[in-house]
């Protein structure tokens, strides 16, 4: 077999779009977590050296955000060891390596969407870990490509989206936070992009660096559940609560174990000038979504 395209976290939502968005460019070779034990740099560098990669995606990620206020070792482990580890591989094979990250390196505190040069001030221990991981991946040898993403959501695995539905379903109305902005961001848009990314990188070796990825125009999550609840309801999924039960509360009125930024919104014109691309918008990619759950 010609050499592959290997994926790290092959089984998550990003993961899983992965294995259809690369087969365009060659064999792929998806990898889980009984394939490759990323707490381990020894399993590291012995399956990828033994698959000799033409490329390497890391899809994998601890993504708990509460959950890592007390496992703080874990989300290390995942968000920022591993990703070295991959990176100092991929410099050693001379491999293209790409690498997601997340809005929640930043604080929120800025009035304008994020572009990458912004000042990075993660506010809870997953933000931590993912950038240092991030920081890990640039000061390899890797020719690697960040892609810095938010509230990734997919027909598959857990997320908001997904809770949603179930809680809408189950309820007659629900209280989401109004006052923390982002653009909801399929796991396909993130696969498809990579691999429009990917096919540079193999074409101009000094393609390298911190990209955002996100689907444009932005929303609260209160406003992103609006829009699921009725999208699902036009589409004939029986639900309780309507888009009108759906009551704004403050993020003061919901506390949680890790702090959120308030604005999440990521600009993404260097991706798309760099790369030739132009980014959806976060409606036209939830609805195709839950055209593909329920149609």
């Amino acid at each position: 077999m010609a050499q592959p395209l290997v994926i790290i976290g092959a089984n998550g939502q990003v993961g899983w779009e992965l294995q259809r968005s690369l087969s365009v460019l060659g064999p792929v070779v998806g990898l889980t977590r009984a394939e490759i034990d990323l707490h381990s740099v020894q399993s590291i560098n012995s399956v990828l050296h033994k698959l000799a990669p033409r490329a390497i995606v890391n899809a994998a990620a601890y993504t708990a955000v509460d959950k890592a206020e007390q496992e703080p070792a874990q989300a290390q482990a995942i968000n920022a060891d591993a990703p070295a580890a991959l990176a100092k591989v991929a410099g050693e094979l001379q491999t293209p390596f790409i690498h997601y990250s997340t809005d929640y390196v930043y604080d929120g505190s800025k009035a304008e969407p994020y572009v990458e040069s912004d000042t990075t001030s993660p506010l809870s221990v997953y933000g931590r870990s993912k950038l240092q991981g991030d920081q890990a991946v640039l000061a390899s040898a890797a020719q690697a490509v960040i892609l810095r993403t938010s509230w990734v959501y997919a027909a598959r695995g857990h997320n908001f989206l997904k809770t949603m539905l179930r809680l809408a379903g189950d309820r007659e109305s629900l209280r989401i936070v109004a006052d923390q902005h982002g653009a909801p961001t399929s796991a396909a848009l993130l696969a498809d992009v990579a691999a429009q990314v990917l096919a540079v990188m193999l074409r101009e070796r000094d393609c390298r660096g911190v990209f955002h990825c996100t689907a444009a125009g932005s929303t609260s999550w209160h406003g992103y559940a609006q829009y699921v609840v009725s999208h699902a309801c036009a589409l004939g999924v029986p639900l309780k609560a309507t888009a009108d039960t759906i009551v704004a509360i403050t993020t003061s009125d919901y506390p949680t174990p890790a702090k959120r930024p308030q604005n999440s919104r990521l600009n993404c014109r260097a991706l798309e000038q760099r790369f030739g691309l132009i980014m959806p918008s976060w409606q036209s990619q939830v609805a195709h979504t839950l055209k593909e759950m329920y149609a």
